[in-house]
């Protein structure tokens, strides 16, 4: 056979592989020859410095009258299972100008597998492309044709194109052609009327095509036509659709050696290239964030144009066989592989380097000999690096704090302002807290109150202090109630259900869990009961661009005055334990009532009372709570028969393009009354793409447009008004949410995502919620414990110094007296070991300080149910 050895290099999750083409040979007892095509998993080892094989293996084929040659390799998603997998293409030509390819796939197993195969009367040469399927494109009398895995039919594209600058996928379109062609003059245009300068521009233009759309897309939202008779490859590295309008950003290289790039469809810089004939150009991203662009020469020859403040070429190198783009030293990031051409080493990686022209530089002609020992040098790295990290970690979590510090002075001022407007407009008198207030605040609030609006803030004169009050004053002034704290009252009907929602401003700052409302008709009606039976519930909702989070331990915010107490000698030991668990005013808390519907419509018309039940800690000694229940009036809703058949309070879902219009009430209307159900889909040897389809085709959900991450079912019949919520954790496991209205529709939900669903995938019910809101309830329960023990000691401690202070009464130490005159006598000696043996005992009473019953009962009381509220959530 006249064909030589030949190979290819590709990279594949941090390895290069080497494909090989052997030789033909003859097998024994056949009169067929065999060709084998060899395939090398090539490992970098970060100890010697070199590659190392992993595992090989080998693909044989009859080459009898043939000539075998590998085309071109390259890495794309098989789409029966959604993983990215090595793809080959070889060329078998026989004798009669037929001429055989076929593609094949490569394993994790080293095995090959023959995709599919096809015949032309050509051969393939230009603009040969592999991509998502696996499909291959290629161009042949400026005619694109296509084939795929699923097709197995050579298809062509209806557009002539005299070149193919790049090939992939774009979000919302698919797998993208972008082509030059022959411009086409409007028609309205006079061809005469053309200069040369206007011919030489609109001579070509370029085009986009969306291969599974069979959609043509507007060229200039890459690049201006006029670039297209200069530009020879393209590589898009960023798209995204804004607003409904789609945004690319690029990089060309040109005939002129020049890299240019465009976003948006308009030039943003130009760098001069240091060789001539750029054939292509791919990115890198660096551990430092760095963008590179690898251009690669005709001379074989390779840059790096680095972008800054403008395009420069940061480096360049010559007589390079091969580039190759991956993380091969396993450090998070891509680096560069270069392979140089060495004709003196048989071995095929003997000359390389690996650089990310950074911190990371391997090459294969530095001796290591002398270097640091890989566990020392390793161990050595990692302590610097640690401290680096943590000093770079500090330094973040003190901007972070001070900027939370500014942030919450602001809101503290924003809200006091706001109720001084209040006050203004009602005629009523507006007091400013006082210093004693604030410290008072300060000092003997709950850990759910720690984010008192008027906290640190006192007037910016010297006012006039008042006289002391009792302790018991200073707790009801920090334990108030905000007047202005309900900031909508709304109601909807959905079904057979009425819900009513009172929506609470940031200012609100008891727990979630200490709210509730009742629902009281306002008519006499002496035969029934106005107290109305409802179900509270309390749905936390991420919305669009904001997120519910609870800080578990912020810092507390000097105050812009600050009035010295000279008399308190207890500061520190109150500040300590009050700094923990306090929830942000970052969110907005909605509390929804659901009831019966039918029972209210008997009468007509009817009002109701909204009531809203809350409880307010209260501190105790030695730092103890009490709660104390505090009901408010939110106001009245009316509900008439002729309301609801017109459809006053109905929830208005409607379509808007891809979204959802629903507002917010209706969203958490419609949760409100849904039965929630989580479930984990896990597959072992498929990507979990088809549920994601499933939602999006069959069951013709669409995103809120409040709330993306939850999707609105429109399909007709039972399973209309269900809301998913899909969260991928990896390509292989997620966890699918439902709210729906009964079991029913649960089951029918089921039924058809079964059928999509591969036969691998396990679908197992969590019946405790899922992973992440487990993790965050032992997180808190856990600091609740810590803070739990804390609270104690600091209590038992405060104690013992107490009466350690009490036991030293002054002028019964040692020092008290000379010891050169108690020491002058034996009775003086007498006295002096009296008193050590005294101090001695004094200070092993200190040591092993006791408790009295009631407060050791208390204290194991409280670290029993924080314990024991942290091992439920263990078990869960």
């Amino acid at each position: 056979m006249l064909l030589g050895e030949q190979e290819q290099f590709l990279s594949y999750n941090g390895e290069v592989l080497i494909f090989q083409l052997s030789k033909t040979k003859l097998v024994e007892g056949a009169a067929d020859k065999m060709m084998d095509l060899c395939v090398k998993r090539m490992a970098f080892n970060r100890d010697t410095k070199l590659f190392v094989q992993k595992s090989s293996g080998v693909f044989s084929m009859r080459a009898s009258h043939l000539k075998i040659e590998i085309i071109c390799c390259n890495c794309a998603t098989d789409s029966r299972t959604g993983i990215i997998l090595p793809c080959i293409l070889m060329k078998k030509k026989k004798r009669n100008n037929v001429v055989k390819y076929l593609l094949l796939l490569l394993h994790s197993s080293n095995q090959f597998e023959q995709s599919f195969h096809f015949k032309l009367d050509y051969e393939l040469k230009e603009d040969i492309r592999l991509f998502t399927g696996p499909s291959i494109l290629w161009r042949h009398d400026n005619k694109l044709f296509y084939i795929s895995s699923d097709t197995r039919t050579v298809l062509s594209v209806p557009i002539q194109l005299s070149s193919i600058v790049w090939t992939g996928g774009i979000e919302s379109e698919g797998t993208v052609v972008l082509g030059i062609g022959t411009a086409c003059l409007p028609e309205n245009e006079d061809e005469d009327a053309f200069s040369t300068s206007d011919r030489a521009i609109w001579g070509s233009e370029f085009f986009g095509y969306a291969i599974e759309t069979q959609k043509m897309l507007t060229g200039t939202c890459f690049m201006p036509h006029a670039y297209s008779r200069v530009v020879s490859s393209v590589y898009v590295y960023k798209d995204e659709m804004l607003k409904k309008q789609l945004r690319i950003s690029l990089v060309a290289i040109t005939h002129k050696n020049q890299l240019i790039l465009f976003q948006d469809g308009l030039p943003k810089g130009v760098c001069e290239l240091p060789y001539e004939k750029p054939c292509s150009v791919k990115t890198a991203v660096t551990s430092s964030n760095d963008l590179l662009f690898v251009v690669s020469f005709a001379s074989g020859n390779i840059c790096v144009v680095q972008r800054r403040h403008s395009l420069q070429v940061a480096s360049k190198w010559q007589n390079v066989k091969s580039v190759l783009v991956d993380d091969f030293v396993g450090s998070g990031s891509e680096q560069l592989l270069l392979l140089f051409k060495d004709n003196s080493n048989t071995d095929m990686l003997s000359a390389f380097k690996i650089t990310d022209l950074g911190e990371v530089n391997y090459a294969s002609d530095i001796n290591y000999k002398h270097d640091v020992p890989p566990a020392e040098g390793l161990q050595e790295n990692g302590l610097l690096t640690v401290k680096a990290l943590e000093t770079r970690l500090q330094a973040g979590y003190t901007s972070v704090r001070e900027l939370q510090q500014h942030l919450r002075l602001k809101r503290r001022v924003i809200l006091e302002s706001c109720r001084a407007l209040i006050d203004l407009v009602e005629e009523r008198t507006h007091i400013l807290p006082t210093a004693k207030e604030v410290k008072c605040r300060r000092e003997y609030r709950s850990p759910l109150n720690s984010a008192e609006p008027f906290e640190g803030l006192v007037s910016l004169w010297d006012d006039v202090e008042n006289p002391p009050h009792s302790l018991s004053k200073e707790t009801s002034l920090a334990s108030k109630v905000p007047e202005h704290f309900i900031e909508k009252l709304w109601q909807r009907v959905v079904g057979d259900s009425l819900v009513v929602g009172v929506k609470l401003t940031e200012s609100f700052y008891l727990s979630l869990n200490d709210v509730s409302l009742s629902l009281v008709m306002d008519q006499d009606f002496s035969s029934i009961s106005p107290i109305i039976e409802c179900q509270n519930k309390i749905i936390k909702l991420n919305k669009a661009f904001s997120a519910l989070s609870v800080s578990s331990c912020q810092i507390e915010p000097p105050p812009k005055k600050m009035k010295l107490d000279l008399h308190s000698n207890n500061d520190l030991k109150k500040e300590i334990p009050k700094r923990c668990s306090r929830v942000q005013l970052d969110r907005a808390k909605t509390v929804i009532a659901v009831t019966r519907l039918a029972p209210l419509l008997a009468f007509h018309r009817v009002c109701c009372i909204v009531l809203l039940h809350m409880k307010k800690q209260k501190r105790q000694n030695d730092s103890l709570q009490k709660s104390k229940k505090v009901t408010v009036l939110c106001g009245k809703i009316l509900l008439s028969l002729e309301d609801i058949s017109n459809g006053k309070y109905s929830v208005k879902m409607l379509r808007d393009d891809s979204y959802c219009t629903g507002s917010m009430e209706d969203i958490l209307a419609v949760l409100a009354v849904s039965v929630r159900f989580s479930f984990q889909i896990v597959s072992s040897d498929c990507t979990l793409t088809p549920v994601n389809s499933w939602l999006l085709g069959e069951m013709e959900c669409t995103p809120f447009k409040e709330c993306h991450d939850n999707i609105f079912c429109h399909k007709a019949g039972n399973v209309y008004g269900t809301v998913f919520n899909w969260t991928l954790k990896n390509p292989f496991e997620g966890v699918l949410t439902l709210f729906c209205r009964n079991m029913i529709v649960l089951f029918q939900c089921l039924h058809s995502l079964t059928r999509v669903l591969p036969p691998s995938c396990e679908v197992k019910l969590l019946r405790s919620g899922s992973k992440g809101a487990l993790t965050e309830q032992l997180a808190l329960a856990l600091e609740k414990e810590i803070l739990t023990s804390r609270s104690s000691f600091f209590s038992k401690e405060s104690k013992a110094e107490n009466s350690l202070a009490w036991c030293n009464e002054p002028g019964k130490k040692i020092s008290d007296a000379p010891v050169a005159s108690l020491l002058d006598s034996e009775e003086g000696v007498q006295q002096f070991r009296k008193k050590l043996q005294n101090e001695r005992e004094e200070s092993v009473l200190s040591m092993n300080q006791t408790m009295n019953g009631a407060l050791y009962r208390e204290i194991a009381l409280k670290t029993a149910e924080a314990q024991l509220s942290s091992d439920i959530i263990v078990w869960r």
